[in-house]
């Protein structure tokens, strides 16, 4: 029997590089290679990149460097994603050694750069960014999704076409396309039936799905047809709506089918509107007033993440306070934080970045210190109160998961005393609250160990 050719996807960047990278892996293996944990043991290895931000840049050219300097002989190194979309053949310059690279709108041709290295005698590098990339229709079968316990992420649309003045991401991933609406419905009830808990719906732009396939609020009727098709999943999340776009009929549905978790996640990246307007982003900074009010009305537990950018060229102290001020208002429960920073080939690389790094880092710092007040205060809130969390994992005495309130990675955690194991669902009191986490102990632990669902199935190929 021919030995299997053994691979590594190293994944950089946020949960959509994750779906691609499990998508690649999902290739290799139909075409029988073998996935290596440790990327010292793999004759091929992907750096699957993020480009969105410098750090990100930074992080995943650093990466490249390390594995191409130690590259035993016969070993491929490819970089994949957004940085490869964004620097395309610079890229071969910036990192020696590299054999291959592929974008994010092609990933599906993986198994043809592979082909064409092979046939290559001369040991060139393969650039393979198609002139005319698509995305979305030819996908080779592969389950678009990412499985991380007993969630799984699920792409539901890729590309955007908003016109941030900051952002690179339309460069990279080119317009939006919705995915099939039939073939979404048939991977989670694949995801159910291997005993997924938690689907996390992705896109860029989660409220633009269906948009270019003529539907103008499409994603209502998904999240109605998907609760449908998997009725034993137990939550529902979605990431990254575009302010604007929650509409009356997406809170109507989330407010009627409880498995769809009351969580918004809205990346607002201000509250100052001469700062939106400059940044190319929705200004009616009274709409997210009037539209998170409506939303926690109809959903009384709503968790609210979002996203903002300080030192934005132009960005004066007192629009800054506007900002601080805003946060103050809305009490938000999650929110994240960046310093601007300048990326070629966008609006706002024209302007003067007028904002001294260290006023930005100063301003990072007080935004991060008011929401770590707001959110503490919101934490404590929830003591003596009830709710489910989803079992991730152990500590000694303690089992570890996630509430309806905290997406993964990026919010906080619930500690709970007992023994319940990875993939139950626990109901329990909380009894202490920290800025960002909570603790508890079980209700009912033999109630909620009897929730545990049965071992999952794989979801990909050998």
């Amino acid at each position: 029997m021919p030995v299997r050719k053994k691979f590594h996807v190293l994944t950089l960047g946020c949960p959509k590089n994750e779906v691609d990278s499990d998508s690649m892996a999902a290739l290799l293996s139909a075409a029988g290679w073998k996935e290596a944990r440790n990327p010292a043991r793999a004759d091929l290895v992907i750096v699957n990149t993020c480009g969105f931000i410098e750090p990100a840049r930074a992080e995943s050219l650093a990466a490249l460097r390390g594995l191409a300097a130690a590259k035993r002989p016969g070993r491929r190194l490819i970089a994949a994603g957004c940085l490869s979309q964004l620097a395309g053949e610079g890229l071969l310059r910036d990192v020696p050694g590299l054999d291959g690279v592929i974008g994010t709108r092609r990933w599906m041709d993986l198994p043809l750069l592979l082909d064409r290295l092979d046939a290559r005698k001369d040991g060139r590098p393969v650039l393979h960014l198609p002139a005319a990339p698509t995305v979305g229709a030819d996908e080779r079968g592969v389950l678009r999704a990412a499985v991380r316990g007993a969630s799984a992420y699920l792409k539901i649309a890729d590309g955007c076409n908003r016109a941030c003045a900051f952002c690179a991401i339309p460069r990279i991933k080119g317009p939006p396309v919705s995915r099939p609406r039939q073939r979404i419905l048939e991977e989670a009830r694949i995801l159910q039936d291997a005993g997924i808990r938690e689907l996390i719906l992705l896109a860029q732009d989660t409220t633009g799905y269906g948009r270019d396939l003529g539907e103008r609020d499409g994603l209502p009727g998904l999240l109605e047809d998907i609760a449908s098709a998997a009725p034993r999943i137990d939550w529902i999340r979605i990431l990254y709506a575009f302010p604007g776009a929650v509409t009356p009929r997406l809170i109507e549905v989330m407010a009627s089918i409880p498995r769809i978790v009351p969580y918004l996640d809205i990346p607002l990246q201000h509250a100052h509107p001469g700062i939106l307007r400059r940044m190319h982003r929705p200004s009616d900074v009274d709409w997210v007033r009037r539209t998170v009010g409506e939303m926690r009305r109809r959903l009384p537990d709503l968790a609210v993440r979002t996203a903002f950018i300080v030192g934005f060229p132009g960005e004066t102290p007192g629009q800054f306070d506007v900002l601080l001020d805003f946060m103050r208002e809305m009490q938000f429960d999650h929110v994240g934080c960046f310093p601007f920073f300048r990326e070629d080939g966008t609006p706002a690389a024209s302007l003067a970045d007028d904002v001294p790094p260290a006023e930005k880092e100063n301003r990072r710092s007080w935004l991060m210190a008011l929401q770590q007040e707001i959110s503490e205060s919101k934490n404590k809130a929830w003591i003596g109160r009830s709710l489910d969390v989803l079992i991730e994992g152990r500590k000694p005495g303690l089992a570890v998961g996630r509430s309806f309130r905290d997406a993964p990675e990026v919010d906080g955690l619930v500690f709970v005393e007992g023994g319940f194991p990875p993939g139950a669902m626990a109901r329990i009191r909380v009894t202490g609250a920290l800025p960002y986490d909570l603790f508890g102990v079980a209700e009912d632990e033999k109630a909620a160990g009897a929730r545990r669902r049965p071992q999952r199935k794989r979801v990909r190929p050998d």
